[in-house]
């Protein structure tokens, strides 16, 4: 009946249209009220699930992104892959989709990707003659790989709905071979669709322009290195780097490209502690909801579920893929995290499954969600900048979907393509 209580609350007041994060923290009060546990260690642990110092990690790669994405990044980033696959049948959805492989390392976010991207991008395809719902298509499955590649946000809120118990680190250096087979697959579609529809070919980038391109992407495509290399170097934490990338992407922004006006500065903090604030409110409310869940012994319960189901490993953790793919068209993909981890954590790890990869599977799996009806927040923002409707992109989008759910099978059952760069480095 306690679970009853938390559950039903929590729907109930989704339902009538309490915003995600509030319906988490009212739930676990009514859930506390009816169990007789004071409210009081329910606010402590609302308290304590924002006092970490690696959720510092968060605002700073945020930042980081903003500045690069309002400061001209996405425009180099796409003049470099014109240089790198511009040429080919089909170039320009392989540009789109090799750019937000890229920003994807700087930005961390596929909302970003897609409304920094697809700015430049469907603009450019359509007039170069692709049809607008492809274009649009291309940008928001493309965008997805910045869920995966590091610096990846929900790779960090990932880590703390675990109990910070999973390395920043090792969950960065996962996504790694994830999202280069995310946008190879991606690659591989659009070639044939190219081919087949008989879209047009790029003209080659002349050898001036094209050093151009390089030397210019490159300023801010160091922040990777900045990231990676500090982490791996032990030089600083996911959470120091994410600063160090922050004042690198500030200086790059401000000294060496100069297209962003230092007047408009404050108007970027200000979206970005926007941005942030809802982030944390979440992460806030959803501790106060784990704690409820762990008293009522929710997690123990589904656990025992699934033992109930079946014993074997790969058809359990099709189910869970089936759950988190429903659960991802229904909600965003934050609030899922952070509920869902603590109940399905483990229930894979009784399984032997190694919670670095369960991580993969479920930023492939949520990441899917994002561009999924009738919630995807990166299906709505790549509609509005493509300014098509939800029903014209979602009636052409189902090779992408194929695509990302054959991307989805390889993560789940070969552990090897999440584990294999973080076991070299343990």
């Amino acid at each position: 009946m306690d679970i009853f209580v938390l559950l039903a609350s929590f729907f109930v007041l989704i339902a009538v249209g309490v915003p995600v994060a509030y319906s988490m923290g009212l739930a676990a009060i009514v859930a506390a009220l009816w169990v007789g546990i004071p409210l009081e260690a329910v606010m402590i642990k609302i308290s304590d699930g924002v006092s970490k110092f690696s959720l510092l990690a968060i605002p700073f790669f945020v930042l980081a992104g903003a500045i690069m994405a309002e400061g001209g990044m996405a425009r180099r980033l796409v003049a470099f892959a014109q240089v790198l696959v511009g040429a080919i049948r089909g170039g320009l959805s392989l540009v789109n989709i090799l750019a937000s492989s890229l920003f994807g390392c700087i930005s961390g976010s596929s909302v970003a990707d897609t409304s920094s991207i697809g700015t430049v991008m469907i603009p450019q395809m359509e007039k170069a003659g692709y049809p607008r719902v492809f274009a649009v298509n291309v940008t928001i499955t493309g965008s997805v790989q910045a869920i995966l590649i590091p610096p990846s946000h929900n790779a960090v809120i990932y880590s703390l709905a675990a109990g910070g118990t999973i390395s920043i680190g090792s969950l960065f250096l996962a996504g790694v071979l994830p999202g280069v087979l995310l946008g190879a697959s991606l690659i591989v579609l659009c070639l044939v669709i190219a081919h087949r529809e008989g879209y047009p070919k790029g003209e080659p980038v002349p050898l001036r322009q094209a050093l151009k391109a390089a030397v210019e992407a490159l300023w801010g495509l160091f922040t990777v290195v900045i990231i990676l290399g500090g982490i791996l170097s032990g030089v600083f934490t996911a959470t120091e780097s994410a600063a160090v990338a922050c004042v690198w992407a500030f200086l790059v922004t401000m000294l060496v490209y100069r297209d962003y006006r230092w007047r408009d500065l404050p108007h970027l903090v200000h979206r970005t502690v926007k941005t942030v604030s809802m982030v944390m409110i979440l992460i806030a409310f959803a501790s106060g909801f784990g704690y409820i869940m762990a008293l009522t012994q929710l997690p123990a319960q589904v656990t025992q579920f699934f033992l109930t189901l079946s014993d074997n490993k790969y058809v359990i953790l099709l189910l869970i893929n089936v759950m988190l793919l429903v659960l991802g068209c229904l909600m965003d993909m934050a609030p899922l995290i952070l509920i869902c981890t603590p109940i399905l954590l483990p229930v894979v790890v009784k399984f032997g499954v190694d919670p670095v990869h369960f991580g993969m599977i479920m930023l492939v799996n949520l990441g899917i969600g994002l561009v999924t009806p009738p919630v995807g927040a990166t299906l709505f923002v790549g509609c509005a900048v493509g300014r098509v409707t939800m029903e014209q992109v979602t009636r052409k989008i189902w090779p992408f979907y194929l695509a990302m759910i054959v991307v989805l099978m390889l993560v789940t059952y070969v552990p090897a393509i999440s584990l294999w760069i973080p076991n070299l480095f343990r």
